[in-house]
């Protein structure tokens, strides 16, 4: 890694109020048993059909903490990109996400906090039918500027 240029996403004085994003996430048989077992989540309401069938869901969900998954990764990806991270997150699962499912998300920079070095988005995420699914807020702390590699940030290695 020494000597390699490393992407890293925007920087704080390069994000403004109104900015947007929005990306979309099919839910695919592949990417649910690859979270399950990652998690060891066997919760019937995700997996079992029959189980499912007899709830008010009617079929099985997707896990929330999953779309959570794809809000926290466009963070690290996009928004504001490689480097940043999470410091709170409030959000409301306000109606359920099925197997198979299209979800197209919208995050909204609605603040930017130079002196905690932090922005604020706005989150929501609708189904095919338009209908929301998800909705709420985070702060977030972009990438901080890079110093040149010299002694002292070599202290850590």
């Amino acid at each position: 890694m020494l000597g390699k240029k490393r992407k890293i996403g925007r920087r704080l004085e390069e994000i403004s109020v109104g900015e947007k994003l929005t990306f979309t996430e099919k839910i695919e048989d592949r990417d649910l048993l690859l979270y399950l077992g990652l998690t060891d989540d066997a919760n019937p309401i995700y997996l079992q059909h029959d189980y499912a069938s007899q709830t008010p869901y009617k079929k099985p969900i997707v896990p929330n903490i999953m779309l959570n998954g794809m809000v926290s990764s466009s963070v690290s990806k996009y928004l504001p990109g490689p480097g940043s991270h999470i410091l709170k997150q409030e959000l409301e699962y306000v109606k359920p996400v099925y197997h198979y499912s299209t979800i197209e998300f919208l995050m909204e920079v609605i603040h930017v906090d130079e002196e905690k070095h932090s922005i604020e988005m706005k989150v929501q995420a609708t189904n095919e039918e338009n209908e929301t699914v998800l909705y709420g807020q985070m702060k977030v702390c972009p990438p901080y500027p890079l110093e040149s590699l010299n002694s002292k940030v070599l202290e850590n290695f």
